[in-house]
């Protein structure tokens, strides 16, 4: 397979609004030993790149500073070493940067075959949200048949993926989310309970439908003002896995008591900068425990909109919004 020289990707000349995203021409990347580059038909939109974008989540120093964590495709070009797949493989796969490119490169042990069925769009929807829920709420936090979860943005591309994933491994859902509609289209996916937290207190509720017991986990993304009450709405033993701050990342005056009363723990974690054995760990999992969900259609990906390329700046701007449920796909 002959490579051009050349390629098309979004580039960031400087941090700030969507706007400052613009397109350059700039070298096709080549895959070092343990790597393969795809071809990309898709990929996915997520916080982290937002983030990125705003100058507030660089990438790693060895990673491309071009935007997008996840991709789908066909393999171009193998690095040294690679056996796991051969050319012209529909993969998807956790990038560690440069998804929102015609050509990107990731390392082998972040990439899969596409579940059977789904094409370039479907797959590029599913990488970085199931890696993530897979290693926070499975691999961490612990999560296991019989028990409850509290799912915080149930909406969200994390949001679904998480529902579906606890209710299919046997767990009891609660979620929020901002209006009637997310959280029936929450219901729909598999919740038990979704809250309103715009009109309800998640606390109150959650401690209601339980009898006062609370839940097992809670999964977080609001950080700081959420914290007291999600050591609130926690059960004995329970644990709280945050994996964003979006209500902000200090706490100040939280009585940390109940952590010690009810024997809790907080943790948490983001995915970038774990080594490539820990993603090649959680990759393998996914291989062996989600990936027949998805193919018997168990759980699937929720994809909110599929924008072309060119339109990258309206998927951020979408994103930001918080209006859509479930994933943003761009489709090159």
């Amino acid at each position: 397979m002959t490579l051009p020289d050349t390629m098309r990707h979004v580039d960031l000349p400087s941090f700030g609004a969507p706007q400052v995203m613009t397109f350059a021409t700039g070298p096709v990347p080549r895959p070092r030993a343990g790597e393969i580059l795809v071809k990309v038909e898709a990929a996915g939109v997520n916080r982290p790149d937002v983030a990125q974008r705003q100058g507030t989540y660089p990438p790693p120093k060895d990673a491309s500073p071009i935007l997008g964590l996840e991709v789908a495709g066909t393999v171009a070009a193998l690095g040294e070493g690679v056996s796991d797949f051969s050319l012209g493989d529909p993969v998807c796969g956790l990038a560690n940067g440069g998804g929102y490119a015609e050509y990107a490169v990731i390392p082998a042990g972040q990439a899969l075959a596409f579940p059977n069925g789904y094409d370039a769009v479907r797959a590029a929807a599913v990488p970085e949200t199931f890696f993530t829920v897979w290693a926070n709420l499975f691999q961490m936090a612990g999560l296991t048949e019989g028990e409850s979860v509290l799912i915080h943005g149930g909406t969200s591309g994390i949001g679904t993926t998480a529902i579906q994933l606890a209710r299919a491994f046997g767990a009891t859902v609660f979620t929020t989310a901002g209006s009637a509609e997310k959280c029936a289209a929450c219901e729909t996916l598999g919740a038990t309970k979704a809250i309103n937290y715009k009109t309800e207190d998640f606390v109150s509720v959650v401690k209601d439908v339980t009898g006062d017991a609370g839940v097992d986990v809670v999964l977080d993304m609001i950080g700081a003002a959420y914290f007291e009450k999600n050591l609130s709405v926690l059960a004995k033993d329970g644990c709280l896995s945050i994996i964003a701050f979006l209500g902000g990342a200090v706490a100040d005056k939280v009585n940390l008591s109940p952590i010690m009363v009810k024997r809790l723990t907080v943790t948490g974690s983001t995915m970038r900068p774990r080594t490539a054995e820990e993603k090649r760990a959680i990759r393998d999992d996914l291989a062996t425990h989600v990936w027949p969900l998805l193919e018997a259609g168990t759980v699937a990906p929720v994809i909110h909109t599929v924008l072309p390329f060119d339109a990258v700046v309206e998927a951020h701007e979408l994103m930001e919004t918080s209006n859509h449920i479930g994933k943003i796909v761009l489709k090159l």
